[in-house]
């Protein structure tokens, strides 16, 4: 028998990858998240920001940020303001960083769902991989006399569903992403 578990499995953590992925990019909106990428250095180590600190968004538009050591706080907003890609500016107060997070032009908008899509087209990329490794499996299966052509053509059919499952879930989640980030 053909077990297509393992490749469902990794067909939901390639869809998990996708989210993950898509809570990074920008909405008009300000949310924990948008710092995930971002290293910095205390104690003379890198470290993820959200081990050093603790970060809440206590309006729209502000992320607010209070380090666990109050002696770390230039070297975090240094940190934040190092990250181009995120062209954020924090100010501190001697306690806490305060990272206002500007609206979204209409350009910079459509910018972030071709972002968002590309990380799209990499997950459907994932999916067809993670296909052809069930479909190879099952031939070589086949080759070696452990299943026979009916159990080969079943299987491909079993993948190719978990294919269109999780291809529609691929798209629901591009579109309520896509409706975040258009809606002003």
């Amino acid at each position: 028998m053909f077990d297509t578990d393992s490749y469902e499995l990794k067909m939901e953590s390639a869809l998990e990858h996708l989210e993950d992925e898509l809570r990074k990019v920008r909405t008009g909106r300000a949310h924990p998240g948008m710092l995930d990428g971002i290293k910095v250095e205390v104690y003379g180590t890198e470290m993820p920001l959200n081990q050093v600190a603790n970060i809440t968004a206590p309006e729209a538009q502000l992320l607010q940020i209070t380090p666990f050591d109050p002696s770390t706080i230039q070297t975090i907003a240094a940190a934040i303001r190092k990250d181009q890609s995120s062209g954020f500016n924090p100010s501190d107060d001697g306690r806490v960083v305060r990272v206002p997070i500007p609206p979204l032009t209409e350009e910079r908008r459509r910018d972030m769902v071709k972002i968002a899509s590309e990380k799209v087209e990499e997950a459907r990329i994932a999916m067809r991989n993670i296909r052809q490794d069930a479909l190879k499996d099952a031939k070589h299966k086949k080759d070696t006399k452990e299943l026979s052509e009916d159990d080969v053509k079943r299987v491909e059919k079993e993948i190719d569903k978990l294919m269109s499952d999780y291809q529609a879930k691929i798209e629901e989640s591009f579109k309520s992403k896509e409706k975040d980030i258009l809606t002003i």
